[in-house]
């Protein structure tokens, strides 16, 4: 993972959801009262990305312009201050099995309760609890406020 952070680690799956950003700002305001760092995990499986990258196929896939996009996003949903604060990965694979390898040696896990696109079944339903029972640490789901 390259760089190591002394203090807690704070795994959050996000895909550009409103879900997935209240999860984002639980996490940083969880990481401030334990002195720890936030790392931001989005997810890609293909054929069929959306969010991002909106629908994609393998040769569609600009992997650049997705995280370009993705720290635009989490700038405007977060502010920029908050946003630099979060270190950001996107990784290809499934998305259960790349969280739960994101929340090894974790202080915490942290999902959406509802994701968008072809991320939602990482965020809801029986991945969830997947991650819930599976995870080597504990698991939070937030639930995005109503607006």
């Amino acid at each position: 993972m390259g760089n190591e952070v002394s203090g807690a680690r704070v795994v959050v799956g996000v895909d550009g959801s409103a879900s997935s950003y209240e999860a984002l700002r639980w996490a940083l305001r969880y990481a401030g009262l334990v002195g720890g760092a936030v790392d931001a995990v989005a997810v890609w499986e293909l054929p069929g990305l959306y969010g991002w990258s909106g629908p994609a196929v393998d040769m569609d896939f600009d992997e650049e312009e997705s995280r370009r996009r993705m720290r635009t996003e989490m700038a405007e949903a977060l502010g920029p201050e908050a946003a630099d604060a979060v270190s950001t990965r996107l990784v290809h694979g499934n998305a259960t099995d790349v969280l739960l390898r994101a929340a090894e040696g974790a202080e915490i896990l942290v999902v959406g309760s509802r994701g968008r696109g072809g991320f939602a079944s990482a965020l809801l339903g029986s991945v969830s609890q997947h991650l819930a029972q599976h995870a080597t640490c504990p698991v939070v789901i937030v639930r995005a406020e109503k607006s």
